[in-house]
């Protein structure tokens, strides 16, 4: 299985329509969001691409790939605009002998994570920073970064699965920021 993993496109039409160019270019087989689709949030300026009506347009054209979970930002009101669920504060995904918890992090995060069986990988957004890192209990921590608003200077980024290895790639260029090889220690 190969699953495309991005965060907090906080309403961004360009972030989402290069979502689309990826999943087109490297056919993955889920396109796994972690939370914050429409609203930029109050401490944040606008965009010049903001359009969360756009965005939600754009979402839900890949709504037959798409497995969400709700970001900090997240609301009753862009599940409204939205034709796949987005409510969830988690979910699991489970590739075989992978498991996967998908989460935004604002909740569920580094710092507290829920009871997990060795091995998963713990997928979430919301910082903004992209990471991947081995924690206690072999949990593999994978955050995306974001396809907007990364921080520290960083590129937008997305996350890629591809049944033996995890990225972290810039998001117009596909760059490899960073990876992990599962299943070997580091």
């Amino acid at each position: 299985m190969k699953i495309l993993f991005f965060s907090d496109t906080h309403g961004s039409c360009d972030a989402l329509e290069r979502i689309m160019e990826l999943d087109a270019e490297l056919k993955p087989d889920l396109l796994a969001f972690l939370g914050d689709a429409l609203y930029h949030g109050p401490r944040n300026e606008i965009s010049a691409d903001y359009n969360p009506r756009g965005a939600a347009k754009l979402f839900n054209d890949i709504k037959d790939k798409l497995v969400a979970v709700r970001g900090n930002y997240d609301s009753e009101v862009d599940q409204v605009m939205l034709e796949f669920p987005l409510m969830e504060s988690y979910t699991t995904i489970i590739d075989g002998w992978q498991r996967f918890f998908l989460t935004h992090g604002h909740i569920w995060g580094e710092q507290q994570v829920p009871p997990l069986p060795s091995g998963t990988i713990f997928a979430s957004g919301h910082t903004h920073v992209a990471r991947i890192a081995r924690g206690e209990n072999g949990i593999v921590f994978l955050n995306p970064g974001s396809t907007t608003r990364p921080k520290y200077g960083a590129p937008p980024s997305y996350g890629l699965y591809d049944g033996r290895r995890l990225s972290v790639l810039e998001l117009f260029t596909s760059k490899e920021m960073l990876s992990l090889n599962l299943g070997a220690a580091d």
